[in-house]
């Protein structure tokens, strides 16, 4: 498609002498600003990838992927409904639980919480508690008045394993002498921590048995976790999901719990893409200016090469291989630092903070250890067709004004 004559031209035409700097200086700008764009938009995109991935995984792991529940107040024989439900195919598990909100109390400090009633072998299931218990341990989760807690709940209340949380229910018991609320003092046999504020401060863990007991459900439960085998399969299986619960259910899935959450994330995510695109766009006008300010330099030398034959085609593919090469080449640099710096994100993170002396990356805060980067491919192969496709048409205007150059008004005063 290109000639070798068209190359040669092309890179000369790159490698500008000292009087011609000045064009050779808009060029590196435009190669820095392609690189640039390319690189951000990688990184970016990667780390908030990776930020919806760490705050799904944390989210599903402790609600599960669809709640089943019953039209009344709860739902009876759960464990014939359950049966059902783990015969759909796509199904991983199913965990009955009583949930309920009661306020905590311990050395004279109290805080909310959020009861959840489960079966031993199933909260030693759900991985992402059994594998961050931070104190304590799960075998004695089941024996009498043992409940497993949020670490920082725990600390809220300075309660240490094996110390003393007594819950408080506001639904007591109607006496002679008035409302009496419901109290029940709990050993506690694990603390975990997740890595989110929200459930780190106020969940509870009781054996499924004992919250019947202690909430009043008799013989049922407040729902059925139900976990798949992917969360997206959640809106497919909804309808087998439902035939399977039988009449007296109603589901709602993590979309619907969680609506509004991933959604400002998604926004937050199509703004950032959105911004920095601007980056790219602003590399692609340096390119243009450039290679307008290129062609107005170079008018004698092409009316000669059109007066030896040159084509305007020729002149043409000759300035969009000099303006091509330079969004062609920065956008593989731009990849190639925007992946290098997604695999060693952290290291970087943390020789930055040793040359500063500064913490740019809290766990307090934001309750991650690590920066999560999770690079998508396609998304990558779209920030490169993007980087390259805008590269390419801010050549073509340039490219086109060469190749109408007249050669005899540029050759008339020479």
């Amino acid at each position: 498609m290109f000639s070798a004559v068209e190359w040669m031209i092309a890179s000369r035409y790159l490698r500008a002498r000292r009087q011609e700097g000045f064009v050779s200086v808009i060029a590196v700008f435009s190669f820095l600003g392609i690189t640039l764009g390319v690189a951000t938009l990688i990184i970016v995109m990667a780390v908030m990838n990776g930020f919806r991935q760490e705050l799904l995984g944390r989210v599903l792991g402790l609600n599960g992927h669809v709640m089943v529940q019953g039209l009344q107040r709860q739902l009876e024989d759960f464990d014939t409904v359950a049966g059902r439900i783990r015969g759909v195919d796509g199904v991983v598990r199913v965990t009955p639980l009583v949930e309920g909100q009661v306020m905590a109390t311990a050395n004279r400090a109290s805080s909310g919480a959020l009861v959840r009633g489960v079966r031993p072998d199933d909260l030693r299931a759900t991985e992402i508690v059994a594998t961050n218990i931070v104190a304590g341990s799960l075998e004695t989760f089941g024996q009498p008045n043992q409940v497993v807690v949020g670490s920082r709940l725990a600390n809220k209340l300075g309660l240490p394993v094996g110390g003393k949380i007594t819950l408080i229910s506001p639904n007591g018991t109607a006496t002679a002498f008035g409302f009496v609320p419901r109290l029940a003092t709990y050993t506690i046999a694990a603390t975990f921590e997740v890595g989110m504020y929200e459930y780190d401060s106020s969940f509870v863990y009781l054996p499924l048995d004992q919250a019947q007991v202690y909430f009043r459900t008799g013989e049922g439960v407040s729902g059925l976790e139900v976990i798949l085998d992917h969360p997206d399969r959640s809106v497919e299986l909804r309808g087998p999901l439902l035939s399977a619960a039988g009449q007296g259910t109603r589901l709602f899935d993590w979309q619907q719990a969680n609506a509004q959450f991933f959604n400002a994330l998604q926004v937050e995510r199509n703004v950032m893409f959105l911004i920095l695109t601007l980056i790219i766009i602003v590399a692609a006008f340096n390119i243009i200016s450039s290679l307008i300010m290129l062609v107005k330099d170079k008018g004698r030398d092409i009316a000669i090469l059109r007066t030896m034959g040159a084509t305007r085609g020729t002149v043409m593919r000759v300035f969009f291989l000099s303006g091509a090469s330079i969004g062609f080449v920065g956008t593989l640099v731009g990849f190639i630092i925007g992946i290098a710096f997604c695999a060693n994100i952290d290291s970087i993170r943390l020789w930055l903070e040793s040359l500063t002396g500064t913490t740019l990356w809290s766990p307090e805060i934001r309750f991650l250890s690590q920066i999560p980067a999770q690079v998508d491919p396609n998304e990558v192969v779209m920030v490169i067709l993007m980087g390259l496709g805008l590269s390419f048409l801010a050549t073509l205007y340039p490219s086109w004004r060469a190749a109408r150059l007249d050669p005899v008004e540029a050759l008339r005063y020479e």
